[in-house]
């Protein structure tokens, strides 16, 4: 259990927040993997039907309960509404409350309150950009800078917070040498492979490589594997279906992301059985 944990009352509004906050956040999500790879601004104009143009209705703009009541149909024109919607939004909230919850049991384990919220509001950054990246990378075969780079420094602030809070100032140095390996691991990937890698999954790399750092070496080397592990089932996946060829282009920021929630969430667990395993536990 951490010490949010001996707080119940402070520990259920954490969770009941960020599950509703996760549901809104979802909701501009969906506004984000829509408009930043055609470059167009998050903000303005409102939200709109593609197909008939007419605006959003405030009613119209709740969260996945919107969605059934209207039918997944516009209200104006009848046309489909993707369920990717509502199926982004409900992922949103449901990771938020699920990230709550595992700083508040101490699956991420944190040494004070204060440095749990503070490592709650990193997960959630850390969240409310993976999904997007996510999304656009499987669409679009892009990690777009508008994304990454707010990422980076939101997180880099954070990891600086948490640390300072939680008493553990050396997670700071461990986050930064964790993001410079990683982003030169990817780096000497990219030459070596001759464009395999590029440029948004290098910036990517040490974004992740931030965060790992921050809870760990082992949560820093699990997430770092696992991602190739991940990718390479896929990509074998994939070939066997015959849904890519030998030398296709396979979004890589996806599994990147997977493998860094691996290594956040589980990585000290399997590190500690590999090592078991292997006679040096």
């Amino acid at each position: 259990m951490s010490a949010l944990a001996q707080a119940p009352g402070l520990a259920g509004i954490l969770i009941a927040f960020a599950g509703l906050g996760g549901l809104a956040i979802g909701s501009f999500l969906n506004v984000v993997v829509a408009r930043v790879p055609e470059g167009r601004s998050v903000v303005a104009p409102a939200s709109a039907c593609p197909q008939c143009g007419s605006a959003i209705r405030a009613r119209d703009n709740v969260p996945v309960v919107s969605w059934m009541l209207l039918g997944a149909r516009c209200r104006d024109c009848a046309a489909p509404i993707s369920a990717r919607y509502p199926l982004v939004e409900a992922f949103t909230g449901l990771a938020f409350a699920g990230l709550a919850a595992a700083v508040v049991l101490g699956t991420v384990p944190t040494a004070t309150t204060a440095g749990g919220v503070a490592d709650l509001l990193l997960l959630l950054v850390f969240a409310g950009v993976s999904i997007p990246l996510a999304l656009i990378d499987l669409d679009a075969h892009r990690l777009p800078d508008r994304i990454v780079i707010p990422g980076m420094v939101a997180v880099g602030a954070l990891v600086v917070v948490a640390g300072a809070l939680s008493g553990e100032p050396e997670a700071i140095g461990r986050a930064l040498i964790g993001g410079a390996a990683l982003f030169a691991l990817y780096f000497l990937l990219a030459i070596v492979s001759n464009g395999g890698m590029g440029a948004g999954d290098i910036k990517l790399a040490a974004l992740i490589g931030l965060v790992l750092g921050r809870f760990g070496w082992a949560e820093l080397i699990v997430g770092a594997f696992a991602a190739f592990v991940l990718g390479g089932l896929a990509a074998v996946a994939l070939l066997v279906a015959r849904r890519a060829k030998r030398g296709s282009g396979i979004p890589f920021g996806p599994w990147m992301l997977a493998g860094a929630w691996i290594g956040i969430l589980a990585g000290a667990p399997i590190a500690a059985a590999y090592l078991a395993s292997a006679g040096l536990g």
